[in-house]
């Protein structure tokens, strides 16, 4: 039996493998930031029977059952309840490495996964105590067993895709788009069938049998708190109608601010550089249309399906909504760049046509290299360090201040006992007292909306920032201001 991959081949993926967990352990150990704080504080730190009693929107359940058990072995840390994120960040890549290779090659799967272990928002999410690279994980797994059950239909893959539809809805609910959008796919494909052979087919059979166990696996690990699930999913519309950051219900929004969080900000420069990279998606999905006819239109039916129930549902477009495409679509711009560089060598004889691609892709990497430093630059929101900055040389009549959402978690993950200001009251009241004041913002952006008495006395002068603590996290900086 031919073999479709060599030693070398596993040589270079365990290289690139080594290489994503060197640099997802480098740092794994920065400041919480809020979303993570809250899920130790909310869930981490309840007696295990206590875990799921309540749905919350913040909270990615399996996920949180691993890193607390995680934390159970080696002691609550940030690096230990990260961990989960950074092992399933690391076998997203191994995974994504199978599927790249099987459907379009071993040299582009390598290309693949070496961009996916460079990305900025892979380490990112990978640091991040959060289920989204357990999401992308299960969700490529389901891929391979998808396509492989489409083309050879057996009981042993349906049954295996179902594990992995239980796993990646149970880690988060939005895992149900991607799989809704593969069964989709599925029924279109059924009808097709059934309309030409005119009987039930394993390909329709099977693959039911893996919709029906996955679901009902999925409906038994939710059970003791679906109906605390519908009555949070109907309470969100409300609270977005009344967000002051009405632009995260936003489609285009939610692109352009998945490039400004690796780029900054570079004005209509990020809609153009958006446009190019949808461009070669599209080209790599033409290209891989005749190998492999369902890959593509399972991300563009799922991206879209995703949209579309999130709007419905009238929820904010996070990027992050969108991480487990991270790899499909670095598979489908690497298929791209590579048709490109043969379109440009056809044109242009005068190029060594062997070093076209090789040049592209030792482009590609040392930009993502450059794009991957920012992950190290700064923590992804640092708290601590403004807990730590006021708690020391603070003179003895000053008044500290904690604004907005972040306000409780100063007091009770850190200590800190200060009031807290969520109003435009709140605020009048605490500057009405004479004597010097610090008023510490997490989520600027937000706040200075909430409260734009505070944005007009920090353009007046009146409010003074004394320190400015960077973030990578979208708004993610902490902001300390002093009224004397």
């Amino acid at each position: 039996m031919t073999r479709w991959f060599s030693v070398r081949d596993h040589q270079i993926l365990a290289a690139i493998l080594m290489l994503a967990l060197g640099l997802r352990l480098w740092g794994l150990n920065a400041p919480l930031w809020y979303d993570e704080i809250t899920t130790v504080e909310t869930h981490l730190r309840l007696p295990w029977d206590d875990m799921m009693t309540s749905y919350s929107m913040n909270h990615h359940y399996l996920y949180s059952l691993q890193a607390k058990l995680s934390a159970s072995v080696f002691g609550e840390a940030a690096w230990t309840v990260r961990l989960p994120a950074m092992l399933f960040g690391v076998g997203s890549i191994a995974a994504m490495w199978v599927l790249a290779k099987r459907v379009a090659g071993v040299k582009l799967a390598h290309v693949t996964a070496l961009l996916l272990a460079l990305s900025f928002h892979h380490i990112w999410f990978s640091q991040n105590a959060r289920g989204y690279t357990e999401l992308a994980f299960w969700s490529t797994c389901g891929m391979i067993f998808f396509l492989d059950g489409m083309r050879q239909p057996t009981l042993k893959t349906w049954l295996a895709y179902a594990a992995c539809l239980a796993l990646a809805v149970a880690t988060h609910l939005t895992g149900f788009f991607f799989f809704a959008a593969q069964g989709l796919i599925w029924l279109m494909a059924s009808l097709m069938t059934v309309r030409r052979v005119g009987v039930l087919h394993d390909s329709i059979k099977l693959p039911a049998i893996g919709y029906i166990v996955g679901g009902l696996a999925t409906l038994a690990f939710y059970a003791p708190i679906l109906g605390s699930v519908f009555e949070v999913a109907g309470a969100v519309s409300e609270t977005s109608q009344v967000d002051v950051m009405q632009e995260y219900q936003n489609p285009v929004w939610a692109v352009l601010e998945a490039f400004r969080t690796i780029l900054g900000s570079l004005g209509p420069l990020i809609g153009l550089i958006a446009l190019g990279v949808i461009a070669l998606s599209l080209v790599g999905a033409f290209q891989l249309r005749k190998r492999n006819p369902l890959f593509a239109p399972v991300i563009g039916l799922h991206i879209a399906l995703t949209m579309a129930l999130l709007l419905m549902l009238g929820m904010r477009i996070w990027p992050r909504f969108f991480f487990i495409d991270i790899g499909f679509l670095m598979l489908l711009i690497v298929v791209g760049v590579h048709a490109a560089c043969g379109w440009i060598r056809s044109f242009a004889a005068f190029l060594p046509a062997k070093a076209i691609f090789p040049a592209a892709i030792a482009a590609m990497t040392l930009l993502s290299v450059g794009l991957a430093t920012r992950n190290y630059m700064a923590p992804k929101q640092n708290l601590s360090g403004a807990v730590d900055y006021l708690r020391t040389g603070l003179d003895a009549e000053a008044r500290v201040y904690g604004i907005g959402v972040a306000g409780p978690l100063y007091n009770s993950f850190y200590g800190a006992d200060w009031p807290l200001i969520e109003t435009e009251d709140d605020l009048n009241t605490a500057l009405q007292t004479p004597g010097p004041v610090y008023l510490v913002i997490a989520f600027p952006g937000r706040y200075f909306r909430v409260l734009p008495t505070m944005d007009v006395m920090a353009d007046a002068g009146s409010l003074e920032l004394v320190k400015r603590f960077p973030g990578t996290l979208g708004d993610g900086n902490v902001l300390i201001f002093k009224r004397g």
